[in-house]
């Protein structure tokens, strides 16, 4: 999703600490997946209040419409905007259907009860994994599906 030559408003900011990387983490995400949605808007407030995201950065146009949204949790990011906005990116996604993502979680259990509490569409319940994870998963208010659990991609190969 490009921002270049657009006139845009941001309408949030991250508070950055010295010790922050320069998208207000640690360290910089390398992969980070990127939605589209028809109301970006309705998505940014699912995402931070049922599931804790925190908003980094939220770009609209003049007419109100995401072109950029980046929101994080720990130490990775989502990048989202609208759909119709006529972004090269948004062209290309045009009928791209729905996606998944999973995020990492410390808690399970609590963090689906957030969820709960939150309306969010339950499609599968914390369940334990034959793999050894705990995992639950969510659809979102578009159709992506987002799996929540305490597997750690990379932590097999890493010992």
């Amino acid at each position: 999703m490009s921002v270049a030559g657009a006139r845009l408003r941001r309408r949030s900011h991250p508070s950055r600490r010295a010790s922050e990387g320069a998208i207000g983490m640690p360290q910089s995400p390398s992969i980070c997946p990127t939605l589209l949605y028809a109301d970006a808007k309705a998505a940014i407030r699912q995402l931070t209040e049922a599931f804790g995201f925190a908003e980094h950065a939220v770009y609209e146009n003049e007419d109100g419409g995401v072109v950029h949204a980046e929101l994080t949790y720990g130490n990775g990011m989502v990048m989202l905007g609208s759909k119709g906005t006529g972004s090269q990116f948004d062209k290309l996604m045009e009928g791209a259907g729905p996606t998944g993502v999973f995020v990492h979680v410390d808690d399970v259990d609590a963090h689906h009860g957030r969820a709960v509490e939150h309306g969010a569409d339950i499609v599968m319940p914390p369940t334990d994994q034959d793999y050894g994870s705990r995992d639950y998963m969510v659809r979102d208010l578009e159709g992506h599906i987002w799996s929540f659990g305490t597997y750690t991609p990379g932590a097999a190969e890493a010992s």
